[in-house]
């Protein structure tokens, strides 16, 4: 692991998405709530919001941090389902695989939970937004349109 010991604490906040594309009939039933094994929508943003406090138990190297909030974000656009993880804390090393994890767990989650409807279920564009915090500062991808970091 990179050494951070000597690294100030700051104010640190990741925003990555990704997003998982479905059947119209997969897509009615995740925004109806109406899924045999129950609500799909509910049950990936825990996920997400479990999986970014377990990164550092998934990615090797990666430093644990204390998480001070994490939100999943969950919209329906056609037959997609944008997944928008926050994640903030306070220390020596920044979040943004925390947020990445987030995202992905939560798509994955609902792969998992729809894969018995839908095998043409794709899982893509998880990328990270923006970030702020650290000797880097703020970076943001340009086609972002992140306009706040809450």
């Amino acid at each position: 692991m990179v050494n951070v010991g000597d690294k100030p604490n700051t104010h640190r906040i990741a925003i990555a998405t990704g997003s998982i594309s479905m059947l119209p009939a997969t897509f009615d039933l995740v925004e109806a709530g109406n899924h045999k094994k129950g609500d799909v929508l509910g049950i990936a943003r825990i996920a997400g919001i479990q999986a970014s406090k377990k990164t550092s138990d998934l990615i090797p190297l990666c430093h644990p941090l204390p998480l001070t909030k994490v939100t999943i974000d969950l919209q329906l656009q056609g037959t997609r389902l944008v997944i928008r993880a926050l994640c903030k804390t306070t220390g020596k090393t920044g979040v943004e695989m925390e947020a990445l994890t987030a995202a992905s767990v939560a798509a994955l989650t609902v792969y998992d939970m729809c894969k018995g409807l839908d095998k043409g279920l794709v899982i893509e564009q998880t990328r990270l937004l923006g970030k702020t915090g650290g000797k880097s500062g703020h970076w943001q991808a340009e086609d972002a349109g992140v306009d706040e970091y809450d």
